[in-house]
């Protein structure tokens, strides 16, 4: 990092951290990969955890959506209305950016992305009965789940939203005819398949 500039002490009124700190509460900072402008290859700063390491409590549910990028602002302003109701089960959330690529299923196909994570308590009836409203929100903004993390929204809709997703039904039919690959998840969120 010749030459970088130090980060800003303060950002939006929220101060600079003084010492390794863990994403969830109570966590060990020592559990993540180094903090505090310490300089390094990006393999080593781009986890938030350290490989040799067991990374969180293990106890979390976790939710994520992305959403073309111009949405960010408003996407965020959204959140915020649901912040009383995300409270008591919300661990932490993030925010992040996703370039554009060129993948079947990928939420930024064409065009860069911006991605919304929420790692929540493990607390299903109580992530149930603020994800659908938070869900709506965003999927008026053109929002899509996370492949590999929960959400109510209904496959159709998340299916419409993918350019591609007949043609990876296609392909997923023709090389694994039997079904042998695929599991309840796939069949419903894929397929469209209850």
């Amino acid at each position: 990092m010749r030459g970088a500039a130090l980060p800003p002490r303060d950002i939006f009124g929220a101060p600079a951290a003084e010492q390794m700190e863990h994403p969830l509460p109570g966590g060990p900072g020592e559990a993540c990969t180094a903090q505090m402008g310490v300089a390094g290859p990006w393999h080593e700063r781009l986890p938030h955890f350290r490989p040799d390491v067991v990374p969180s409590h293990g106890e979390e549910i976790q939710a994520e959506f992305f959403l073309p990028r111009q949405e960010a602002r408003q996407a965020i302003a959204a959140m915020r209305r649901h912040g009383e109701r995300l409270a008591p089960v919300l661990l932490v959330s993030e925010v992040r950016t996703v370039a554009a690529d060129d993948l079947w299923l990928s939420p930024s196909q064409g065009e860069p992305y911006f991605g919304l994570h929420f790692t929540f308590r493990r607390d299903w009836e109580g992530i149930r009965a603020v994800l659908p409203a938070m869900e709506a929100d965003l999927a008026a903004l053109g929002a899509v789940p996370h492949w590999g993390k929960v959400t109510t929204m209904a496959p159709a809709q998340i299916a419409a939203r993918m350019p591609r997703m007949a043609e990876f039904r296609a392909l997923v039919a023709a090389q694994d005819p039997a079904g042998k690959f695929r599991n309840r998840y796939i069949d419903r969120m894929v397929f469209g398949r209850d």
